[in-house]
């Protein structure tokens, strides 16, 4: 398992679909994972730091694991089967550590609430070659876009260099 952080969060444009981009920490391999727009909305709202009045759904979710006397140790993105990717919350209570089967995008938003670290497993990882005149998906360091935006042109600049083999990793 590597350890990831959220990239970057953004729309593709072709599918219409939200996704977000985790990167090796410390590195440049990527992995993105297609989202819905409650779960897009809800990692940027804590990216931002925005609060709500009354707690949202991740909100909850953060709240019941510290209520009920737990700590979320990390997130890992376990594997991906038919296109659909699968996560698990690794939850530490006094009786020892409970893994808990959940979405990416609900475990990566929960992640954030809880400043909890993300894996993922290598195999699923990509890495993003450089090509002239298009953006890479640098670190957040870099004079790209926000962590919260992805344009359509770098999504689709990204798309454009996979080849057929590279989804062979991704066991489709």
């Amino acid at each position: 398992m590597v350890e990831v952080i959220v990239e970057k969060l953004g729309l593709d444009s072709s599918t219409n679909s939200h996704v977000v981009i985790l990167r090796e920490k410390g590195g440049t391999r990527i992995l993105p994972i297609w989202i819905g727009q409650p779960e897009a909305d809800s990692i940027v709202m804590e990216m931002k730091n925005v609060r709500r009045e009354r707690p949202l759904t991740h909100d909850l979710c953060k709240n019941l694991i510290m209520g009920l006397g737990g700590t979320l140790r990390r997130v890992q993105i376990t594997k991906v089967q038919k296109s659909t990717y699968y996560a698990e919350l690794h939850v530490l209570r006094p009786d020892g550590v409970v893994q808990i089967d959940a979405r990416p995008s609900d475990s990566i938003a929960i992640a954030l609430r809880m400043s909890a670290p993300i894996f993922a497993p290598e195999a699923l990882l990509t890495k993003v070659e450089e090509e002239d005149g298009s953006e890479d998906f640098s670190p957040s360091g870099s004079s790209g876009p926000t962590p919260e935006e992805l344009t359509s042109d770098q999504l689709k600049a990204y798309l454009e260099t996979l080849r057929p083999e590279d989804f062979g990793k991704f066991n489709l």
